[in-house]
C-alpha cells in the first residue's frame, strides 16, 4: 500500500510541475508582449497582464505550496494556513481580472466615441490596483480567523491531548468548508461569474446591433471597428468560459462536502478538479496566441528576435496597425 501510495504522489507531482512548466514561461511571454509593443497598451490587455501576473505566481508558488500539501507535512495550524491562503488570493484575482476585462468589453461597444476619455491609463491603474487589494482581503480571511483551528483544539480537548498542537497540513484541514462555499463561493466566484455571463451577453447583442445596420458605401470604419470588436470579445468570452469550466468541478465538490458530509468523493475525482483549476493558468496564453493577432504577431517577433536571433522590421511596424 506505500508503495502504490508513494507512486501516486509521484504522478500528481509530475503532472503538476508540467502544468507550471508551461503556465510560467507562457504568462511571462504574455506580460512581455504587452511590453514590448506599443498595440497592446490599452486598458484591456493591462487587465490581461494583471490576470497573467496571477497565472504565473500559480505555476511559480501555487503549484509548489500545493505539491508541499499533498505531502502533508506535519506544522503548526497559521504556517500550514500561510500554505493553503495563496491560491485563494490568486483565483480571485484572476475573477477580478476578468470581470474587468468583461467592463471594459462593454464600455468599447457601448461608448466607443468616449471610451478613451473615460478608460483612461490612470484608471485603469486604480482598478487593477483595487482587484488586488480585494484579492488579498478575501483570500486572507481564513488568517482573520474564518478557519478550523477551533473546531481542532475542541477535537484535541475531547480526545485528552494536551500535547503542542502540530497538525498534518492539508487544505481541508485547516480552511473551513462555511467559508469556501457561502463566503468564497457563494459571494466571490458564482456572481462576478454570472455578472460576465450577462456581460458578454450584452457585449455580443450590442456588437450584432450594430453589424447589421445598413451603413452607406462611405462609412467603412464602424463595420470594421465591430467586427474587430467581435473578434476580440469572443476570444475574451473563451478565457472565462475555460475559466468557469476549470474551477466550477472543484467548487461543486466542496458543495458536496459541506452540504453531504456523508457522501464519499472519489479522491480521483478531486485530484482531477485540481489539475483543472491549475491548468487553467496553462490555457490563456494558448487563446491569446491562436485567437488574438496581436499577440500572435508579437510572440512571433519575441521568438524571432530573441530566440533566433532573427530581426524583423516590418513585424514591429505591422503590430500598430489595427487588428484584433
Amino acid at each position: 500500500m506505500a508503495h502504490s501510495v508513494s507512486a501516486f504522489q509521484a504522478a500528481y507531482i509530475s503532472i503538476e510541475v508540467l502544468i507550471a512548466l508551461v503556465s510560467v514561461p507562457g504568462n511571462i511571454l504574455v506580460i512581455w508582449a504587452v511590453k514590448m509593443n506599443q498595440a497592446l497598451r490599452d486598458a484591456t490587455f493591462c487587465f490581461i497582464v494583471s490576470l497573467a501576473v496571477a497565472d504565473v505566481a500559480v505555476g511559480a508558488l501555487v503549484i509548489p505550496l500545493a505539491i508541499i500539501i499533498n505531502i502533508g507535512p506535519q506544522t503548526e495550524f497559521y504556517s500550514c494556513l500561510m500554505v493553503a491562503c495563496p491560491v485563494l488570493i490568486l483565483t480571485e484575482s484572476s475573477i477580478l481580472a476578468l470581470l474587468a476585462i468583461a467592463v471594459d468589453r462593454y464600455l468599447r461597444v457601448k461608448i466607443p466615441v468616449r471610451y478613451k476619455s473615460v478608460v483612461t491609463p490612470r484608471r485603469a491603474a486604480v482598478a487593477i490596483a483595487c482587484c488586488w487589494i480585494v484579492s488579498f482581503l478575501v483570500g486572507l480571511t481564513p488568517m482573520f480567523g474564518w478557519n478550523n483551528l477551533n473546531k481542532m483544539r475542541r477535537t484535541q480537548e475531547l480526545n485528552g491531548s494536551h500535547t503542542e498542537f502540530v497538525i498534518k497540513c492539508q487544505f481541508e484541514t485547516v480552511i473551513s468548508m462555511e467559508y469556501m462555499v457561502y463566503f468564497n463561493f457563494f459571494v466571490w466566484v458564482l456572481p462576478p461569474l454570472l455578472l460576465m455571463l450577462l456581460i458578454y451577453l450584452e457585449v455580443f447583442n450590442l456588437i450584432r446591433k450594430q453589424l447589421n445596420k445598413k451603413v452607406s458605401s462611405s462609412s467603412n470604419d464602424p463595420q470594421k471597428y465591430y467586427g474587430k470588436e467581435l473578434k476580440i470579445a469572443k476570444s475574451l468570452a473563451l478565457v472565462l468560459f475555460l475559466f468557469a469550466l476549470s474551477w466550477l468541478p472543484l467548487h461543486v465538490l466542496n458543495c458536496i462536502t459541506l452540504f453531504c458530509p456523508s457522501c464519499e468523493t472519489p479522491h480521483i475525482l478531486t485530484y482531477i478538479a485540481i489539475f483543472l483549476t491549475h491548468g487553467n493558468s496553462a490555457m490563456n496564453p494558448i487563446v491569446y496566441a491562436f485567437r488574438i493577432k496581436k499577440f500572435r504577431t508579437a510572440f512571433l517577433q519575441i521568438w524571432n528576435q530573441y530566440f533566433c536571433c532573427k530581426t524583423n522590421k516590418n513585424i514591429s511596424t505591422s503590430t500598430t496597425e489595427p487588428g484584433n
